[in-house]
């Protein structure tokens, strides 16, 4: 693609673009926002565009093929109805979504040179790119809880972890990020964007569309911030108590044998919220860290594994180390069930 149309006050042009800069310039107004964006891809990579797209579509279709069969297990097998597959069925259609409003675009990119992108679509994008992360950190927790329960009170396990207090964490999870998005979308609609409509990604987020604005985003660098204080931080603080608990109940069991088992149980969750966690904290930093400390190259490649790694793991993690719905895919597969 060689030009794309630039809306002003005062009508319709066309004008060339680079992805390093932009040369149009609308008419003063309170606030402006284009018609499009341009997503650059992967600056400084370009060569490698092709090769990146090959992992990146092996890695997406591995996401919905592993979300798609452990969603299909746990739902139609009865005995798999209980609290923990129900907290990870949750996380499959997270998985599923959050690689859905990302790779296909990215892909669009690398494959076709479709490097435009609605402002009403990127606001889109952000929304459930936040949305997702932030509902999936509160399944986490959930999941935390359960192990907590199981191991530390187990003869009150099945009074605690009801169907009830289920959906009270699914709509409560879901509230909780709706409500604390809806406002970042409402910053970014209030910003006007009247220099450069080109973010330097392969997806739309929030502070990457921010930085393009030409007035102060002081308000959505600490709104930003918060919203890590307030999902993010706190649950993996709880996360943590909940293991210090589950720690010292396991280094209290007589058995070794018993320990290892008991551990064993936890040992899938662990490895999934280090898979969440790091490289969201590493995307969160990076964005306020000067580019010249950080290529703006490895960001990017870092996101695009946010959304790409997690959702492809989480199921190969559970249905390896997870007897019951290895046993279920097995049975689905070989058409015994």
């Amino acid at each position: 693609m060689d030009a794309t149309e630039v809306v002003t006050s005062g009508g319709t042009q066309s004008e060339s673009y680079s992805f390093t800069e932009i040369s149009w310039k609308p008419s003063n107004t309170s606030k402006f926002h284009p018609n499009v964006f341009l997503l650059s891809g992967i600056p400084g990579l370009e060569d490698f565009h092709l090769l990146f797209s090959i992992l990146f579509f092996i890695m997406y279709v591995l996401s919905l093929m592993g979300n798609s069969v452990l969603f299909l297990v746990i739902s139609i097998t009865e005995s798999l109805h209980q609290p923990m597959y129900l907290f990870l069925l949750m996380l499959s259609v997270g998985d599923i979504l959050l690689s859905a409003s990302t790779v296909p675009k990215t892909l669009s990119i690398f494959w076709f040179g479709f490097h435009e992108i609605s402002f009403n679509g990127c606001l889109v994008q952000i929304f459930f790119i936040h949305f997702t992360c932030m509902t999936e950190s509160a399944v986490l927790l959930a999941m935390a809880y359960d192990r907590y329960i199981a191991i530390c009170y187990p003869l009150i396990y099945v009074t605690r972890l009801t169907a009830s207090f289920i959906k009270g964490v699914m709509v409560t999870s879901v509230g909780r990020s709706v409500v604390i998005i809806i406002p970042v979308i409402l910053l970014l609609i209030r910003l006007p964007y009247q220099n450069s409509n080109v973010i330097e990604h392969t997806y739309c987020e929030h502070m990457a569309m921010a930085r393009l604005a030409t007035a102060d985003i002081t308000v959505n660098i600490i709104y930003g911030m918060v919203i890590i204080v307030c999902t993010s931080v706190i649950d993996l603080l709880l996360i943590g108590l909940s293991y210090v608990a589950i720690i010292r109940a396991v280094v209290g069991l007589s058995s070794s044998t018993a320990r290892r088992k008991t551990f064993s149980t936890c040992v899938s969750h662990i490895c999934v919220i280090i898979l969440l966690y790091v490289p969201a904290f590493f995307s969160f930093i990076a964005h306020r860290i000067p580019h010249n400390h950080i290529p703006p190259y490895l960001h990017i490649l870092v996101a695009n594994l946010y959304v790409l790694v997690p959702p492809m793991m989480n199921p190969i993690i559970y249905g390896v180390r997870t007897k019951e719905i290895r046993q279920r895919v097995i049975l689905l597969f070989c058409g015994n069930m």
